[in-house]
């Protein structure tokens, strides 16, 4: 018996070699023309040769202004002070068990996604097949699901699977769709009893709440068409407006807005074919828009859940993970780090927005959906790996922001050049993230001197 347990142990500490090998190797195969931070610290670990005449490649197109940036100090001034409603449980050891990010290419559900040459990880048969296996059975194995989701989703699967990987599905398959009909039909009440209300019955808060959610809705992911139909406001007004009275602790604050959008386009897309920016709501039943405004808000619920301190009274959780984030940085990559601190720079002057809207604003939105994958499939651990994905995809540009001062800087980090990002640079960030997730996580000291 101890023999078995010992070679157990070290089979297992096998896989995770192998595993985190075959990143390095993956990231290396990306790496043709360009180079990134931290690649001394990788080349340590790893024995992989230096490349003197690996080069960065950022693109030049940046992404337009939102008038719906917001500033930290607007976001903290508008949340609300009171009880927490729910207690988060962060399993910080939970990434080194997921398997290791694979250099997909994820079609978009709006058709726009760029292809390259990496391969189809998500939507290959093989991958396919696993997916379809784990979900045929009468009990899912919902850490062999994580596992899976982690590398990306096929988009026809993406509904289904992140309705269980919040836990908003219940694992057993008998059950499942007798919980999704009550659990609609619960959402359904609250908005009758909450929303559906002449203004006499709110407070003057609630009827603030009211007017700012509806201020901010149209102007939700300004640059993709389909989030400009009033239908499809009125249905992000309702989930939003139901959440914020069902959870008290913080209210509507800016930003949750954001993070109730992949959920819509992710659930809609059960209903509807061909091009996002084709769609129209009004082709759909009541009863549909409906079963889709519920699980939306089933599932914001869920996530939120996790990070609850994210988004109560100066919103702690947010704060604390900055501060990691700026540590992070000054171990990977000390040079930018020294210049931003030379420059006097805080990394709440850009962190926040990212930490709050969790990078919606910042990437291309047909690139969303492959990122939340990897997002729920962290589950409770989500709060602390996206320090990583954070570090990660700050310091894509770490030569050229050594070479900005303090203004030009902020102006930069407003205006990121991810306009014309594929599938392939979003997979750079998560291997990354990754790579150093495995680093650190379990040894924080580790190259700090």
């Amino acid at each position: 018996m101890k023999n078995n347990r010992g070679e157990s142990k070290e089979s297992s500490s096998s896989n995770l070699d192998s595993r985190f090998n075959q990143t390095l190797r993956n990231v290396q195969g990306l790496l043709q023309g360009r180079s990134f931070p931290g690649k001394v610290l990788l080349t340590r670990r790893s024995e992989i040769s230096n490349d003197s005449n690996l080069s960065r490649h950022t693109p030049d197109i940046e992404r337009s202004y939102s008038e719906n940036d917001i500033e930290p100090s607007e976001l903290i001034n508008r949340s609300s002070e009171g009880e927490t409603q729910y207690t988060s449980n962060n399993d910080t050891t939970a990434t080194t068990n997921k398997l290791k990010p694979s250099m997909s290419n994820i079609e978009s559900t709006s058709g726009d996604a760029h292809k390259t040459v990496m391969g189809a990880r998500a939507t290959d048969s093989a991958r396919v097949m696993k997916f379809t296996k784990e979900l045929s059975g009468q009990t899912l194995r919902l850490e062999t699901l994580r596992e899976l989701a982690w590398s990306g989703v096929p988009p026809y699967l993406r509904p289904t699977i992140w309705r269980l990987l919040l836990g908003y599905a219940p694992p057993n398959s008998d059950r499942r769709e007798g919980v999704l009909t009550r659990k609609r039909l619960e959402y359904l009440d609250c908005v009758a009893q909450y929303y559906d209300i002449p203004d006499t019955e709110r407070s003057d808060d609630e009827i603030t709440m009211l007017r700012q959610i509806a201020v901010d809705c149209p102007r939700t992911v300004p640059d993709v068409t389909f989030f400009q139909q009033l239908e499809v406001q009125k249905s992000l007004e309702r989930i939003l407006y139901t959440w914020a009275i069902r959870h008290p602790a913080s209210g509507y604050v800016q930003g949750i807005n954001d993070l109730v959008t992949p959920f819509i386009i992710v659930f809609l897309s059960e209903h509807m074919q061909g091009n996002m920016e084709n769609w129209s709501i009004l082709d759909l039943s009541t009863q549909k828009i409906s079963d889709v405004e519920a699980d939306c808000y089933w599932c914001l619920s869920k996530l939120l859940d996790g990070m609850q301190d994210h988004y109560t009274f100066a919103q702690p959780g947010i704060q604390r993970l900055v501060f990691k984030l700026k540590e992070l940085v000054r171990r990977i990559d000390e040079p930018v780090s020294r210049h931003m601190d030379e420059q006097g720079l805080d990394f709440l002057q850009f962190a926040f927005r990212w930490f709050n809207c969790l990078l919606i604003r910042e990437i291309p939105f047909h690139l969303v959906a492959r990122l939340w994958d990897t997002y729920l499939a962290e589950g409770d651990a989500l709060p602390e790996f996206l320090v990583y994905i954070f570090a990660s995809f700050l310091l894509t540009w770490s030569d050229k922001l050594q070479k900005l001062d303090f203004q030009e800087m902020v102006m930069f980090l407003q205006h990121l050049p991810t306009q014309n990002w594929s599938h392939q640079e979003l997979e750079m960030v998560l291997s990354r993230a990754y790579m150093w997730h495995t680093m650190f996580n379990s040894s924080p000291s580790h190259l700090a001197s």
